[in-house]
This record gives structure tokens, C-alpha cells and sequence, in this order.
């Protein structure tokens, strides 16, 4: 479970406009960093043309690599920290350059530009 991998995860349960059920989700933690059984992971859903006016919504294309099967969403926004038995299964991982998109998108979410 590393940063940059692409894992299948069950958010359920949750509670408002919290993104839910397992879907797969970015790891974005550092893999040094903590002591708890905890992963930092921002969530994939489908991608929707009106996401292009939302800078925090980062595109992510289907490849090989990072394993899936349509054009996606990271939702920075969505960020949050999930105990690793929540990661159902590894599906692949997003290329340097996606995850530096992600990181951007997360810099803006969090305040942090």
C-alpha cells in the first residue's frame, strides 16, 4: 500500500454529501510516514464534462498502469485519512504526472497554495 497506488476501497458508511460506497481511490499518504494502520486516499468517480470548472477536480484517464476501466475523477476535495482494512483491493497506479495533478488539486483543497 503505497503512494500513487490505485486501490479498490469501501467508504461505506458515511453520512451527508460524503462520496460513498468502494470505489477506487488514490493513496496520496506518504509511505513513511505514521504509525497507525491509516492510509491518506482521495477518491475516484466518474468523470463529467462540467468537472473542467472545478480545479480540484483532478482528470485521471484509463490506462493499463493504473487500472481503470473509464475516464475518472480524483475529488481532492473528498480527502480523507481510512483504516487500511478499507482497501479491498490493489488495482494499479496513476503515472508521476497524475499524481503531481492530484497533489495540486490537493494544495488548493487544503489551502495550502
Amino acid at each position: 500500500m503505497n503512494k500513487g497506488e490505485v486501490w479498490s476501497v469501501n467508504l461505506d458508511l458515511t453520512f451527508g454529501a460524503e462520496i460513498t460506497k468502494t470505489r477506487p481511490c488514490v493513496i496520496v499518504s506518504r509511505d513513511s510516514i505514521g504509525r497507525l494502520p491509516l492510509k491518506i486516499i482521495v477518491p475516484l468517480t466518474h468523470w463529467r464534462e462540467e468537472f473542467q470548472r472545478a480545479a480540484w477536480l483532478i482528470s485521471v484517464d484509463p490506462t493499463h498502469a493504473n487500472g481503470l476501466t473509464r475516464k475518472s475523477a480524483a475529488d481532492t476535495f473528498q480527502v480523507r485519512s481510512i483504516a487500511e482494512i478499507r482497501l479491498v483491493e490493489k488495482i494499479g497506479a496513476v503515472s508521476d504526472a497524475t499524481l503531481d495533478e492530484i497533489n495540486q488539486g490537493l494544495l488548493l483543497s487544503l489551502g495550502l497554495d
